[in-house]
């Protein structure tokens, strides 16, 4: 990914500096205008979920069609709303990766446009980066270095944030995602996609010690390992329903909906917590931030609340509305690029897979 580094950008002036923000790397089409890296002025977001609700997950290929229909009216909203205009624009930030290919491109080529008919730096904005800078939308105190724990459908990713681009790797996952193991469980359950929300609140008064789960661990290493989760509540889930079919039940008469998802719930938080408190011992961070998706779970907030009063460090989360993809949390993250003049030219590619640690 080709970046162009102009260090002598000024910015000491009196008035904000607007980023015009850009995502669509999965399901969601956003734009959103942010002052400062700090303030939102507008954000709109275009939800997918009702298009892929009956496939039980993401189409991309319907993705990236419905992206092409509202990328244009979803920026023109975003723009109306603020009360600017787009010369009082200073840069164009756009999700450059991860996430699907087709999505980003449907992005990436809006923003090149863009900047280019109005003349303004173009931002690539890596998706887990600005997971990360939504907190900086609900913390106007916040600066590195933190702790950030991303956990969303594709990512559960422990990063150190050593400054406002600058990421250290702690730990992410081996196989599947934290959110992902809850999308496939809910639809092995038959309760629907997107499995998180369904999964909540299903658990709610249910019984989060129903059946005994692993907590994988891997030999000198944080990362973290989900697959086994899956696979073992998938037998447990299997196992009741031969054991239902044997007695004439019904598999809910043996293992109800809500016990299955409370034990997957509180095992999954367990694990993401147990990793993160590790995580901190070793790096000694005094806050702790939460991001992505996932990171809406109220139980998981309960849980990583806890441990950070525990051990006496701040814990900073994001609304919930910041959460889920949203284009301006990439404004935000793009700000601070476009302040230490960290731009894209016009041959900016979208691609499927972007560390951290490459920015």
């Amino acid at each position: 990914m080709r970046m162009t580094n102009c260090k002598n950008i000024a910015v000491d002036r009196a008035e904000p500096i607007y980023i015009l923000g850009i995502e669509t790397s999965c399901d969601e089409t956003s734009a959103a205008i942010v002052a400062d890296g700090r303030r939102i002025v507008s954000n709109v977001i275009a939800s997918q979920i009702d298009l892929h609700q009956s496939y039980g997950g993401v189409v991309p290929e319907l993705a990236s069609r419905q992206h092409v229909k509202t990328i244009l009216p979803v920026i023109e909203e975003a723009v109306s709303l603020s009360g600017l205009t787009l010369a009082a624009i200073d840069g164009i930030a756009v999700t450059a990766g991860p996430g699907l290919i087709g999505a980003l491109l449907v992005g990436v080529s809006a923003a090149k446009a863009l900047a280019f008919a109005i003349e303004r730096p173009l931002i690539a904005v890596n998706h887990l980066a600005g997971h990360i800078a939504a907190n900086y939308l609900c913390d106007s105190e916040l600066e590195p270095p933190f702790l950030a724990l991303v956990v969303s459908g594709a990512h559960a990713h422990i990063v150190y944030v050593q400054d406002y681009s600058d990421y250290s790797l702690i730990a992410r996952t081996q196989d599947d995602a934290a959110g992902e193991v809850f999308d496939k469980l809910a639809r092995a359950v038959g309760l629907g996609y997107p499995g998180g929300p369904i999964i909540e609140q299903k658990a709610q008064g249910g019984n989060c010690k129903a059946f005994p789960l692993p907590h994988p661990l891997i030999k000198d290493s944080l990362d973290f390992s989900f697959s086994g989760v899956k696979t073992a509540a998938l037998n447990v889930l299997n196992q009741a329903e031969q054991l239902a079919k044997k007695n004439g039940q019904s598999r809910r008469e043996i293992l109800s909906d809500k016990d299955f998802a409370a034990t997957v719930q509180e095992t999954i938080v367990e694990i993401l917590t147990a990793h993160l408190s590790q995580a901190q011992k070793i790096t000694n961070a005094r806050t702790i931030t939460l991001a992505g998706g996932v990171s809406a779970n109220l139980r998981l907030r309960e849980a990583v609340t806890e441990m950070a009063d525990q051990i006496g460090v701040k814990l900073i989360v994001p609304d919930i509305k910041l959460c889920t993809d949203n284009a301006a949390m990439i404004a935000a993250a793009g700000y601070f690029l476009w302040r230490d003049g960290i731009y894209s030219d016009l041959s900016l590619n979208a691609t499927a897979l972007w560390e951290l640690s490459e920015i």
